[in-house]
């Protein structure tokens, strides 16, 4: 089964990246499902250092192509950490899931987007108090209190876009990998036995 694991892992890795890099040239911010890959990699690859990983790789290699091939910083300061730390979080959400039915992925889906918010955000106000206040939200409780309000839905055009697409994507990107999975779950297993 390590073998089904490294190659479930590689076609993921393999599809987040693209998919990351493809929303990010048409600028579909937050539209990338890396959350739900997160919550799918801890909730159905059984090799947990696999699972932590590819969300990880997927998330870095991206990150690389970003650097190199457009005009957006592909790393960016202290607050990309808890970009990384937000997509472990949900993989560990994910190794809590057990058998993965539609009303539970679902729910884990929300829960893991929200948590890839909160961390991610948070990682903004670190930077804010560690580099100064380049956005104009304050320093301190009430800068933590505007980052947070400055990200929610409907308190701005970019904010919204980029909460709502976070859901959007998550929801669909689990949808169709946790649905994948149970369509293609024994004959790959059988095929990748046989190999």
């Amino acid at each position: 089964m390590k073998r089904t694991n490294i190659i479930l892992a590689v076609i993921l890795i393999l599809a987040a990246t693209l998919i990351r890099i493809f929303n990010q040239e048409m600028h579909w911010y937050n539209l990338a499902p890396l959350a739900s890959l997160g919550l799918f990699s801890g909730a159905i690859i059984k090799d947990k250092r696999i699972a932590f990983s590819v969300t990880l790789i997927a998330q870095f290699i991206s990150d690389i192509y970003i650097a190199l091939f457009t005009q957006y910083q592909g790393f960016y300061g202290v607050d990309q950490f808890f970009v990384y730390g937000g997509m472990l979080l949900v993989t560990l959400l994910g190794t809590g899931m057990g058998q993965p039915k539609a009303l539970k992925v679902f729910g884990y889906s929300i829960m893991g987007t929200a948590i890839f918010f909160l961390v991610s955000n948070f990682g903004v106000w670190v930077k804010i108090e560690a580099t100064g206040d380049i956005f104009g939200y304050g320093t301190g409780l009430k800068g933590l209190g505007t980052t947070f309000l400055m990200a929610l839905p409907f308190y701005s055009k970019m904010g919204t876009t980029l909460f709502f697409n976070s859901f959007l994507g998550d929801i669909i990107g689990s949808g169709v990998l946790f649905g994948a999975y149970a369509l293609l779950r024994q004959p790959l297993a059988s095929r990748l036995q046989k190999a």
